[in-house]
């Protein structure tokens, strides 16, 4: 029997706060730690989301996964979810996003809510967010048609490689892209530079989304 939209949604919302917990919480700490070496903050930042991946994506198998609207988008294009749940699912998410935040900011004696002064910016990283996002689709679908179980393996090591490949170091997700530009650290973005990144993963959703509909879904 399916889980109702309210679970569903809570869902949502508490994976996608623990997940920007992962991403803005180790990103502090792993700059406190680290000395000032960039390479080692950034290796701390991307391990922890990894396996917070992992955990959250088979701890909420059962109801809800998306914790992303560019999942949320290329799933109702493939036809896998209801496009007048959308919205609520875009709420719930944004929402999430924004409280694992200011909880990260708290648990670390920081304003619940500042905004950041890192600048993200250009054409490269714009690019970057493109292939992060669409590699992740396709890492997604790919994956499931293969082997369902290994998905929250797929995609936590899909991350965590891109944190490193992409100039971006890969957000990849338009809830996560909203709300790190609330928090001045090492995982934050310039509010100014928001809107270029959340529209490009979209973008990057849907090409990826109908890419993964002819490689994996059709019949050829």
């Amino acid at each position: 029997m399916k889980t109702s939209l309210p679970r569903r949604l809570v869902a949502e919302f508490t994976g996608t706060a623990f997940l920007l917990m992962a991403i803005v919480g180790s990103g502090i700490m792993a700059e406190r730690l680290s000395g000032g070496n960039a390479a080692i903050t950034l290796l701390g930042n991307s391990l922890s989301v990894g396996a917070a991946l992992i955990c959250l994506i088979t701890a909420f198998g059962g109801v809800s996964t998306h914790f992303n609207p560019a999942v949320t988008l290329a799933d109702s294009i493939l036809g896998n979810f209801k496009w007048k749940e959308v919205p609520a699912y875009f709420a719930a998410q944004v929402a999430g996003a924004f409280v694992g935040v200011g909880l990260a900011n708290l648990m670390f004696e920081l304003p619940a809510f500042h905004a950041s002064e890192k600048a993200r910016s250009g054409g490269p990283q714009l690019l970057a967010e493109f292939i992060a996002t669409a590699g992740l689709i396709i890492v997604i679908y790919g994956t499931l048609r293969a082997n369902s179980r290994a998905v929250p393996f797929a995609v936590a090591a899909f991350i965590t490689s891109a944190f490193w490949f992409t100039s971006s170091t890969s957000f990849a997700n338009p809830a996560v892209t909203l709300a790190r530009s609330m928090s001045n650290t090492f995982a934050g973005i310039r509010p100014a530079d928001v809107p270029a990144f959340v529209v490009i993963e979209f973008v990057a959703a849907a090409m990826a989304a109908y890419l993964a509909r002819w490689i994996f879904i059709e019949e050829q």
